[in-house]
């Protein structure tokens, strides 16, 4: 049955400070987990939520092939898995075949899905070269269809995320955005750099601005948001509904509270050294403990390496962990960290 656009349309003030709705869906802190490829699977964000209790109002799958869910290939339906308490939960999904699309979607919404995102904004060239992540920034005729094949399957929102434009001759999220908005997309996310500025450059906050002015339904903020005091200047000053976070939580996986004590008007607590290497103890785990082992190790690595950043030493300890010939022996060079770092220094 076909869903009516008029659903997509929230009836939360845009003015709210705290948070908003995607269709029926509360969004409370208005405050994201964004999508990352090859990081946001449930191990990560049941970390993230676990780390900021309340502080975190929706999180998102890293982006899942249509082409791959639409096959019941076993390994994509394994990563749309995830725990109770990750919900309020979106799955991403990216490609350009809008029949796929929605074999995909439904697929996902049977599997629980809360929310069905799709994914306009990666700019790898393996998911371009198909048209699909920014490749549909160039082609919104296709971005068009999709949303239909959405509105004509699912019976929970669907949401797009995009990126300011192909590059700077075809900045075009405004006009993209107002065409998704009236296909029935209930939010907006808007990362504020072009497919070709790929992650260099300063996000351009003044087009999200832009994009809000230009449609009825939640706008969500994307890019450098790096430190809890940018966050809260984005969503006091940026003219958005919402902010995304995702790079800014691999080096601060604690962003989301600190952004909370700071709404708050209050002094965010301190993360120790020994406290940080513990959690990366514990995250690697438990990874180790869902993956296979040549699987596990990389993503130890990569998540381990960025989140020793802020402690004192991080070079080093960064080194060791580089070196290391298995998630065992990481676990061990962080315990032995944490067994000698102080419990009161000022890590973060």
């Amino acid at each position: 049955m076909e869903r009516p656009v008029a659903d997509a349309v929230s009836d939360e003030s845009p003015s709210d400070p705290q948070g908003f709705a995607i269709g029926g869906i509360r969004i409370e802190p208005n405050v994201i987990l964004a999508p990352m490829s090859g990081i946001t699977d449930s191990t990560y964000r049941a970390f993230v939520k676990e780390a900021n209790p309340g502080a975190v109002g929706l999180v998102v799958t890293e982006l899942i092939s249509i082409e791959a869910l639409a096959r019941h290939d076993l390994k994509t339906h394994r990563m749309l898995s995830y725990l109770p308490h990750e919900r309020p939960l979106a799955m991403q999904l990216f490609g350009a075949q809008p029949t796929r699309m929605g074999e995909a979607a439904a697929i996902a919404q049977d599997l629980g899905a809360d929310i069905i995102d799709v994914n306009c904004g990666c700019p790898a060239p393996k998911v371009t070269k198909r048209g699909g992540g920014a490749g549909l920034m160039r082609e919104p005729d296709v971005l068009r269809d999709i949303l239909r094949a959405l509105r004509r399957t699912l019976t929970i929102p669907y949401t797009v995320k995009l990126r300011a434009g192909w590059d700077d001759a075809s900045r075009n999220a405004v006009e993209v955005a107002r065409m998704a908005e009236g296909e029935g997309a209930a939010m907006i996310a808007v990362h504020g750099r072009t497919r070709k500025e790929l992650y260099s450059g300063d996000a351009d906050w003044d087009l999200i601005a832009e994009v809000k002015r230009a449609v009825r339904v939640p706008v969500v903020g994307s890019g450098d948001i790096m430190t809890a005091a940018q966050g809260v200047q984005r969503l006091n000053d940026g003219g958005v509904d919402g902010v995304m976070i995702g790079r800014g939580t691999l080096g601060n996986p604690w962003i989301f509270r600190e952004m909370a004590a700071l709404r708050r008007g209050e002094t965010p607590p301190v993360v120790s050294s020994r406290a940080r290497f513990l959690a990366i103890d514990a995250l690697i785990a438990r990874l180790a403990a869902v993956l296979h082992p040549s699987t596990a190790i990389g993503r130890a690595r990569g998540l381990g390496c960025r989140m020793v950043k802020y402690v004192h030493g991080g070079a080093q300890i960064r080194a060791l962990i580089s070196r290391a010939p298995s998630v065992d022996a990481m676990r061990v060079i962080l315990q032995e960290h944490a067994e000698r770092a102080p419990t009161d220094d000022l890590a973060a």
